[in-house]
């Protein structure tokens, strides 16, 4: 949701027709070539540093954030609109020089945070507080009221949820394991399964929700065209353009004043009509980042449905796995045929809003299918990593927590759960995961 956006300028526009905003997103969006760079985007909860549960005035989140601006970050460093801190690494040539720059801008923040008393909390929705607005911007504000318009989902996704963001190559234009193409559907099929087998938010108001992933929840009820994936029959480009016009558009800007925030207006729609003005290049630019799909296609692809995770370097075991199993060709090709039964149970729906997705964030792998399937990428990311460079502590990390959470069936948001009710997995004689 940081994405960087220019602000709305006073430079000459140019109207934008609606050939040549199709041209633009099968140009920009999917850049291919051979998987060369990686990067993550890794977002944090900042709360009181002994007690978490206790609520940050904005004075002291705003002094923090000055303090921190002063520190020489190799990562990009902004805030999240209710003061979620995001770290973006640059690209990395290699998983150990992404994992290197990121622990590093890390450890600087974690610093200049404990002076403040405060603290990164590792958790994909806050569990103790409601939405809070921290930032106030034009931006931010457009998406409150547009996001209003289908519920409270999106102001709880604004302000109260984290996740590890992990970003990779589109992929090679020719067909195979690592083609464009097969990484496109792979990101698809496989997120339900990251998502499983990284849940890390059942909790909202202090009380379960029933869903292992709160967070993953929230993504499905904001709406299939904001936060959706185009349908994946055909070609990745021409599918992605076609969802890009067909979306809604969040908002108009404007010089002086709020935002105009349209009802149902589409991309396609505002290219036809020019009104309430002609859409821009720079307007195509922002409707792109306020498209939130689980897979979004930035040159890159962009994998958005993992859960903040627990620890200092929790964020390490998902960046390793998804690195491995799409950059590393038979790593790929098993996650490729593991997966591929899973697909049936999407009932051909994109992504979030079908059967498979939604089994994966509400049961995590207490799903037989989806635990079978996680166990069989842990251990080809296993056999892959060295082949990718990965320290024996990174391949130590991906073990124990395969030990610990994906051979168990289990997931960071069970110890959670356990936490809050003990070992007893059951409330008022009901499983507290269903």
């Amino acid at each position: 949701m940081s994405d960087s956006v220019s602000d709305c300028t006073a430079q000459p526009r140019t109207a934008v027709t609606e050939p040549e905003v199709e041209a633009l997103v099968r140009g920009i969006c999917f850049k291919t070539g051979p998987p060369r760079t990686l990067g993550v985007e890794v977002e944090w909860l900042v709360h009181e540093l002994r007690s978490p549960q206790l609520p940050v005035t904005p004075e002291r989140l705003e002094a923090a954030y000055a303090a921190l601006r002063t520190v020489p970050l190799r990562s990009a460093l902004t805030v999240e609109p209710g003061g979620q801190l995001e770290l973006s690494s640059p690209p990395a040539a290699s998983l150990m020089e992404c994992i290197g720059t990121v622990s590093a801008d890390l450890d600087a923040a974690r610093a200049v945070l404990r002076e403040h008393d405060l603290g990164l909390v590792g958790l994909g929705n806050d569990p103790w507080h409601s939405p809070r607005r921290f930032l106030r911007e034009p931006r931010y504000d457009a998406m409150e009221a547009c996001l209003d318009r289908t519920g409270p989902a999106g102001r709880a996704m604004m302000c109260t949820s984290a996740s590890v963001q992990v970003c990779l190559d589109a992929g090679h234009e020719e067909p195979g394991p690592l083609g464009h193409g097969r990484r496109w559907w792979l990101a698809h099929q496989l997120g339900a399964v990251l998502v499983a087998a990284f849940a890390n938010s059942p909790l909202a108001g202090q009380e379960p929700t029933g869903w292992l992933s709160t967070r993953q929840l929230l993504w499905m009820e904001i709406g299939a065209g904001r936060a959706g994936a185009p349908p994946l029959d055909g070609d990745p480009r021409a599918a992605w353009a076609r969802h890009v016009l067909d979306a809604p558009v969040m908002c108009v800007r404007q010089n002086g004043g709020p935002w105009h925030v349209p009802d149902g207006l589409t991309f396609r729609e505002w290219t036809r009509s020019g009104s309430p003005r002609p859409p821009t290049h720079e307007d195509l630019d922002y409707h792109l980042t306020t498209l939130f799909p689980p897979v979004r296609p930035r040159g890159h692809l962009e994998l958005r449905m993992i859960d903040a995770q627990p620890g200092e370097d929790g964020w390490i075991v998902p960046l390793a796995v998804a690195t491995a199993l799409f950059d590393d060709p038979e790593a790929a090709e098993t996650a490729y045929r593991a997966v591929k039964p899973l697909a049936e149970r999407s009932l051909s729906l994109p992504a979030p809003h079908n059967p498979l997705w939604i089994d994966a964030a509400r049961s995590g792998l207490a799903d037989p299918e989806l635990r079978e399937v996680a166990i069989t990428c842990f251990a080809a990311a296993l056999e892959a990593l060295p082949r990718l460079g990965a320290t024996t502590e990174v391949m130590a990390a991906v073990a124990a927590y395969q030990d610990r959470y994906v051979i168990q069936g289990r997931c960071p948001a069970d110890d959670l759960l356990d936490e809050l009710y003990g070992t007893d997995r059951t409330l008022h004689g009901k499983d507290i995961r269903t």
